[in-house]
């Protein structure tokens, strides 16, 4: 088989399905990317990923091309791995980048195959890709179109290629749904040495290409709907975290995704519910999604709500063009999006950072993963390489990613190190208590202030 794309998406693919015991070859019109990979060197951070690609480099069932013609010669399953941004004339997703794939192997191929999708796209363009498919292949050759959505988290894709939760597919033919099976063997295979099941959901094309933007939509709106009970805990003296918490013990609701923040970013969902929205306003069905914009306004505010607190902290008041923290040293904890990545896509942590150096602050940046990153996206800021330099003189220390560095951090040793102990925390992952034991002023999001 064949991973058209080795981002973070066809690149983790590649590799596991090596792992699982495949012969994998993965393409990518990015020359440095491959030789990169090619060399063993992994061009993004995931968990397990570096040691799985040396080992099947080695054992010689995983390489990498920039070759369509090696590709078309190679496979017969080609999973379409490319992304999918928001555009930049609007909300809707951008399918260049399927279309740059989907043609060059289609003119390429010279027997039957079958073409997964596996980037989140618009409801629609699994048909689409099908009409591709047949203006630029041989008509002979019978090519197929089949969808199966990828669910991976950041941080645990290897485990979520390999040990799925659940497998969605959507072919025409019996034909490709074997092959699609095929694809899969290693999958169900290795849940049967485990003792698990992995349901598999056979369906149609509009079915399959809704799950993922559905799911991701479902998610970001729990994640908003916490934050938006912080904002009403703010006024109300409340306390977020117990109510979450409570929340959670409702079998209906469930405790995951119910920790209130700065809200959710990443590569996905900010782009997805967007794009989701888009697509069903051409459809006509643009009302049923309405609520999706007041989740992205929700989420959007959190990271303002971070200013707003820094300046309280400080005893700033606000200026004409909001708060002055001219001057200010604010240590900020986190760049990344996430935790265990070092993906600075739409990063709230990130976007904090940004809007406290415009408010004037002297912004020290630290993560454990992402600097780089985020460096190509906010030179101007200073990164610096330890916990430890970042809280140093720091004013204001502002946990915004919840790594285990700072979970697990020593209040007492960084208030030795810190200007003043005052502390925000934006992921409501520390104990409030410690903190303020240790001479601390506390604020956590949706909570009331302690010390």
């Amino acid at each position: 088989m064949t991973f058209i794309g080795v981002g973070y998406l066809g690149a983790t693919y590649a590799i596991c399905y090596a792992e699982l015991g495949y012969e994998v070859l993965a393409v990518d019109v990015d020359p440095k990317r491959v030789e990169d990979l090619s060399r063993g060197e992994m061009p993004f951070h995931e968990p397990g990923l570096d040691e799985l690609l040396k080992r099947n480099l080695a054992a010689g069932r995983l390489r990498f091309t920039t070759s369509y013609q090696e590709a078309a010669d190679f496979g017969d399953v080609h999973f379409i791995c490319v992304g999918t941004p928001q555009r930049l004339d609007g909300m809707g997703a951008d399918l260049r980048y399927v279309e740059s794939a989907v043609v060059p192997l289609a003119q390429n191929l010279t027997r039957k195959a079958l073409i997964v999708g596996k980037s989140t796209v618009p409801v629609g363009t699994a048909e689409w890709v099908e009409r591709l498919v047949e203006k630029h292949a041989d008509p002979e050759l019978g090519i197929e179109v089949a969808w199966s959505p990828e669910f991976l988290q950041e941080g645990y894709a290897a485990d979520d290629v390999m040990r799925p939760n659940r497998i969605v597919w959507a072919a025409k033919t019996e034909w490709a749904t074997a092959m699609l099976h095929a694809a899969h063997k290693g999958v169900f295979d290795l849940a049967s040495t485990e003792d698990r099941e992995v349901p598999v959901v056979a369906t149609d094309f509009a079915t399959a290409e809704l799950v993922k933007v559905a799911a991701n939509a479902f998610l970001a709106t729990k994640i908003s709907f916490i934050n938006a009970m912080a904002e009403v805990c703010e006024v109300a003296g409340g306390d977020v975290t117990h109510l979450a918490r409570a929340l959670g013990f409702d079998p209906r609701i469930g405790n995951r995704f119910l920790q209130s923040g700065v809200g959710f970013g990443g590569g996905c969902l900010p782009k997805d519910i967007r794009a989701f929205q888009a697509r069903a306003q051409e459809l006509g069905a643009g009302e049923a999604l309405r609520f999706l914009h007041e989740v992205d306004l929700i989420n959007l505010r959190r990271r303002a709500k971070v200013v707003q607190l820094s300046a309280e902290l400080l005893g700033r008041r606000p200026g004409p063009a909001g708060p002055d923290l001219s001057g200010a040293r604010i240590a900020v904890l986190g760049a990344t999006f996430k935790s265990n990545t070092d993906d600075v896509r739409d990063s709230p942590a990130l976007a904090v950072a940004g809007m406290l150096a415009e408010a004037g602050a002297d912004v020290r940046v630290y993560d454990p993963q992402g600097a780089e990153n985020a460096r190509k996206v906010h030179p101007e800021l200073a990164y610096e390489k330890s916990l430890a330099e970042a809280v140093t003189e720091a004013e204001l220390v502002c946990v915004l990613t919840d790594w285990a560095e700072f979970r697990n951090a020593d209040p007492v040793s960084l208030g030795a190190l810190a200007g003043q102990r005052k502390i925000i925390d934006g992921k409501n992952c520390l104990d409030a208590a410690t903190w303020t034991a240790a001479g601390w002023t506390y604020r956590g999001l949706g909570r009331p202030a302690v010390g």
